[in-house]
């Protein structure tokens, strides 16, 4: 440190200093005398103007800034404000959706049961018909048949009576007659049994 104290105190000692164009200084450090005082009155002016002219500039810019500045951050503000109630909103609106939508599912599943209990009251219905109907046709169709065969056993009692009447009969006719009439009865009978079921 007392070195660089030393080496600072030579530079500038008030020797006169010659360089390599011939210039003569009296330190090599320090300028001369009249240039500190001409170098200092004009920093004293150009610092006065910059003061009167450029500073209230470069305040008013500053203050321009910074009222940009805020508006931006109040900008901001309003629009984060806008969105968190927007957002509220949306939240509100889903859940306005999920009860909706809940309720237009339990209409549809209410519609669906009422739609499936009237299907089967109606199938009901038409099977309970289409039972009363199969019985009716069967009925019907019994009683055609015995009235067929009671039709056929009158026309086959006629025939044996004329028969008899007619001429003697032996044996193995009137065995042959009785079989073919129990034969036709017993065929009559069958065919109104499956009718019947």
């Amino acid at each position: 440190m007392n070195l660089l104290l030393t080496a600072v105190h030579l530079v500038a000692e008030n020797t006169p200093k010659h360089d390599d164009q011939g210039i003569t200084t009296s330190s090599s450090l320090w300028p001369e005398h009249y240039e500190t005082v001409f170098g200092t009155m004009a920093f004293v002016v150009i610092a006065g103007l910059l003061y009167k002219f450029a500073w209230p500039a470069a305040v008013k810019a500053m203050k321009q800034r910074t009222a940009k500045v805020q508006a931006a951050l109040d900008s901001a503000e309003a629009d984060k404000m806008s969105a968190e109630a927007e957002s509220a909103g949306i939240r509100q609106a889903k859940g306005d959706i999920e009860g909706e939508r809940a309720r237009l599912i339990s209409d549809a599943d209410a519609q669906a049961e009422a739609l499936l209990n009237q299907g089967r009251a109606r199938l009901e219905a038409e099977i309970a018909e289409m039972k009363t109907t199969a019985l009716s046709d069967i009925q019907s169709a019994y009683a055609r048949k015995t009235d067929e065969l009671r039709a056929e056993i009158s026309r086959l009692s006629a025939a044996a009576v004329d028969h008899v009447v007619t001429g003697s009969l032996d044996d193995a006719t009137q065995q042959r007659l009785i079989e073919d009439f129990i034969a036709r009865v017993g065929a009559s009978t069958a065919a109104a049994a499956g009718a019947g079921s």
